[in-house]
């Protein structure tokens, strides 16, 4: 039971609560950067707190933290694209935090933590333009445009005027996808590289204080982590339901 142990302690779930609904409240509050992108492209410090929380807990809470946040999201701010851009934030949260975590993991210095960002970029970065390439366009276009490739095409003609449908994803995959991303992932690990270290010394120092005197027994520990497992597997569903509701009163 001691790797359950390690991923269901008391310090690592109160760590997971607390980056996701921090990530959250950033992934809420986006802002566009309409003087360099298309202003459908909206920048959010949410990736922070996700890298910082898969530095500390590792790439499995990693990807919980990418999944609760936007859940948590859902639940406050309904979708605007029927899910589908939801689902491309998580699976882009995935290709960020695996990397990271796993390469860290394994090389637990300075250049294995800038190893793993800039993998984990790089694999976020493509597959973000994968996605709008074979995802999202396609699936707004027929969702939210009515299969019309007007609205999309006066979104981007601000900064391309000569946007055209011939020449739309040259455009928008190669010159606002592609830079977007890694600026986004730039800021992001830059700030993490800046804080991490701090964060790090007052986890460890709420571990310590949260670690129970008492060493429990492999039954206790086995329980416990069940316990765990059926809350977090609850909550995950009730983040679900209450987001799929707020979507259904909200149309």
């Amino acid at each position: 039971m001691s790797a359950a142990k390690r991923y269901f302690s008391s310090t690592r779930i109160a760590m997971i609560a607390l980056f996701s609904a921090l990530a959250a409240v950033l992934y809420i509050f986006n802002f566009s950067l309409p003087f360099a992108f298309p202003g459908f492209l909206e920048f959010r410090f949410s990736d922070i707190p996700v890298l910082i929380g898969t530095f500390a807990l590792g790439p499995v809470s990693g990807c919980i933290i990418v999944v609760m946040m936007v859940l948590i999201k859902l639940v406050f701010v309904s979708t605007s694209t029927f899910f589908v851009g939801d689902l491309a934030d998580i699976l882009v949260g995935f290709a960020l935090v695996i990397p990271v975590g796993v390469i860290y993991n394994r090389i637990r210095t300075f250049k294995g933590a800038l190893l793993g960002m800039g993998v984990g970029t790089l694999i976020s970065t493509a597959l973000a333009i994968f996605l709008n390439r074979f995802l999202l366009v396609p699936a707004y276009i027929t969702l939210m445009f009515g299969g019309s490739w007007e609205p999309l095409l006066s979104m981007m003609t601000p900064l391309f005027p000569n946007c055209t449908q011939e020449n739309f994803y040259t455009l928008y995959l190669w010159v606002s996808v592609l830079p977007f991303n890694l600026l986004r992932c730039l800021v992001a690990s830059l700030v993490t590289l800046l804080v991490y270290k701090h964060i790090s010394r007052a986890i460890n120092r709420l571990n310590e204080k949260m670690r129970p005197k008492k060493e429990r027994t492999d039954e206790e520990e086995k329980k416990r982590t069940v316990i765990t497992i059926i809350v977090l597997v609850a909550v995950t569903l009730l983040l679900v339901g209450l987001a799929i509701l707020h979507f259904f009163l909200t149309q």
